[in-house]
């Protein structure tokens, strides 16, 4: 799909069967495009024809017709919506030029029922209805994960800054492992030319010597064996200290969850199961009443009423009276009432419409109430799932460490067997050298008894020396990561402060448009005594169903000057329909502003302009020109008057 910003050729509309029109074709070139003429003459049923091509399913299908459509050809694509009436009810198929028309439907589409429009008469909450579009729990699913990826990387961080304070430690300890080295590779250097010197002198016993040589190996195996299993057993008994140090840890975590968190809320599925059927029944019953609403408020205003060929009031009650898509016109005060056939006043139409708004008003209450209950106990829900979660995780935890304890206490169990088997051999190889020693050799043996435990004990320096190395370079290969962590963090640090200031963000310029063209139409439109309407963020503790919060609003003030000059703050009611008509469109404005529909939609639509003074109604449209690459605007003649002849005018639909 293209964005406004690249379309600049003429959009054709085909409509065949849509509101109150027949069959049309119309042409709407980039800029201002007046829809004029009297009222029945379909401009209202034209802009729905567009809000249909757009995308949305707010378009009404002709009360006599089975069947209808709109097709829109633009900048080299064709976009095509049928409209087909199935018993009491229309679908609509085929696909418009936006996927989601909802935001466009909210702040581009601005006929007399739109809910941007009207929420400042209304006093609605007009924080709720900027922020609506905003997926908030999207944005808050995004900071739990980038909150849980930083504290995963301090406590890294945190790892690697308590290890780079062992460096210093480490680096002695080689030192000192390698000075003893030296010297004891010294001191083995000095008895080998001891026991170099004393074999020149002894030429015989040469056997008895090798044979006892031997045995010295031997028993140099031995005890290093001996030392390797007694490290072995050292290891092992710190392992087994540490599994159990953390599985005290984890048996106190354990304590502290439930026993059964998922069990103490088995109710909560069913409970958020009604609520979401609640829900969307709720959606269902607004959305039917909205389409009700604006499709009498559209035949009222027009005064658009065909009379049917027949009435047949027996199949309407067949059909249980439900509302069908039109009134029947019957005089001019009188209408036959479409359901029953009987005449009523249009008062009485227009009494039954208000209340239709004022029930439409009570279900959006409700609804909201629905969604902060279901909020809360999907909340609860989560809360629970996450400490079953934990306590599985710390059972699976337990019985590993269960089973690795076992395996290690039966392995430190064979070392120590084999440690007492190799003692053996150590004390019965010594008898036996002890017993090959003689008075001639009693010096020799004595020098090969201490170069061999030098040669264990340089061996044994050595492992130390490799284990202490290896320790020195993995905290130096942490210290090189610790760098890229970091940056890391900034970056998520970043992006944090991105995603918890968006939402303060779309606020915070949604007041600003608002304030700031608001302020540029009251210059413009000169109104008596009203100095200015703006809106100011304000924080308030609210009841979101059964709970207070703390939330943001938007206060509307209205500042009017006497006539001796003082300054007073007056209330929305005390406006008059025309300043309200133009503090609603300005709000739109700021939501079409801030919501960036200029980028994706294409087309604003405005009509039911009649509470606005003609003049104005002209600055007003060159006003929105600026924002809007196709402006299409339905006016009375008299009013479409008053805009420049360059606009393009449409007569005849």
């Amino acid at each position: 799909m293209a964005t406004s910003e690249s379309v600049s050729e003429t959009a054709e509309f085909e409509v065949e069967n849509i509101g109150g029109i027949d069959s049309t074709q119309v042409s709407v070139p980039p800029g201002v495009t007046v829809l004029t003429g009297k009222n029945a003459t379909n401009r209202t049923s034209f802009l729905q024809s567009i809000i249909a091509a757009m995308g949305s399913n707010q378009a009404t299908l002709k009360g006599d017709a089975e069947e209808g459509y709109v097709k829109l050809t633009f900048n080299g694509d064709t976009y095509e919506r049928t409209l087909t009436r199935a018993g009491n009810s229309v679908t609509v198929d085929g696909d418009g030029y936006i996927d989601d028309p909802k935001v466009a439907e909210l702040f581009a589409f601005l006929l007399e029922t739109n809910e941007a429009r009207q929420s400042v008469a209304r006093g609605d909450d007009l924080r709720e209805i900027i922020m609506r579009p905003v997926d908030v729990d999207d944005i808050q699913n995004r900071i739990r994960g980038l909150e849980e990826r930083k504290d995963e990387i301090n406590d890294k961080l945190t790892t690697i800054e308590d290890r780079k304070t062992e460096i210093p430690e480490f680096e002695q300890r080689r030192e000192q492992i390698q000075e003893q080295i030296r010297d004891k590779k010294e001191e083995l250097e000095k008895k080998e030319d001891e026991i170099e010197n004393s074999n020149r002198d002894i030429e015989t016993g040469r056997q008895e010597q090798e044979e006892l040589e031997a045995k010295l190996d031997e028993l140099r195996s031995t005890r290093s064996d001996l030392e390797s299993t007694r490290r072995q057993i050292e290891t092992q008994t710190e392992s087994i200290t540490s599994l159990k140090q953390e599985r005290s840890e984890l048996e106190a975590d354990l304590a502290d969850l439930p026993e059964t968190p998922m069990g103490d809320h088995q109710h909560l599925e069913t409970e958020i199961e009604n609520l979401r059927e609640t829900r969307q029944t709720l959606n269902s019953q607004i959305s039917d009443l909205q389409s009700l609403i604006q499709y009498n408020e559209e035949r009222l205003a027009e005064e658009d009423y065909e009379v049917l060929d027949t009435l047949d009031v027996a199949d309407q009650s067949e059909s249980n009276g439900s509302p069908t898509d039109e009134l029947l016109a019957d005089g001019d005060d009188d209408i036959t009432c479409w359901t029953c056939g009987s005449m009523v006043e249009r008062d009485q139409i227009e009494d039954t419409v208000e209340r239709l708004r004022e029930r439409r008003q009570d279900l959006m209450q409700e609804l909201n109430e629905v969604k902060s209950e279901l909020e809360d106990l999907k909340a609860t829900q989560r809360e629970a799932k996450q400490q079953q979660n934990r306590r599985d995780e710390i059972e699976r935890n337990l019985a590993d460490i269960e089973t690795e304890l076992e395996s290690r206490e039966d392995q430190l169990e064979s070392l120590k067997s084999e440690r007492e088997a190799l003692t053996e051999d150590v004390e019965s190889l010594e008898a036996e050298v002890d017993d090959l020693e003689s008075e001639d050799f009693e010096e020799v043996l004595s020098l090969h008894k201490e170069a061999n435990q030098l040669e264990f004990e340089i061996d044994s320096l050595e492992s130390d020396l490799e284990g202490v190395s290896e320790e020195i370079e993995e905290i130096e290969e942490m210290l090189d990561r610790a760098d890229n962590l970091r940056e890391e963090r900034e970056e998520l640090g970043d992006q944090l402060t991105d995603e918890r200031t968006k939402i303060d963000q779309i606020e915070a310029e949604a007041v600003e448009e608002f304030n700031e063209h608001m302020d540029a139409m009251l210059g413009i439109l000169d109104y008596k005594n009203l100095d200015r309407i703006w809106i100011e963020r304000v924080e308030q503790t609210v009841r979101e169903g059964r709970r207070k919060v703390e939330k943001t609003v938007f206060d509307l003030h209205i500042v009017r000057t006497t006539e001796n000059g003082a300054a007073y703050e007056d209330t929305i009611d005390h406006l008059s329909e025309s300043e309200r008509e133009v503090t609603g469109l300005i709000f739109a404005l700021a939501g079409y502003l801030v919501h960036d529909l200029y980028e994706t939609v294409p087309f604003m639509l405005v009509d039911s302009l009649e509470a606005i003074d003609s003049d104005r109604i002209a600055q007003l449209v060159d006003y929105f020109e600026d924002y809007a690459t196709y402006l299409v605007v339905a006016l009375l003649p008299e009013d479409a008057q008053a805009l420049d002849d360059d606009v393009t005018r449409v007569t005849a639909i």
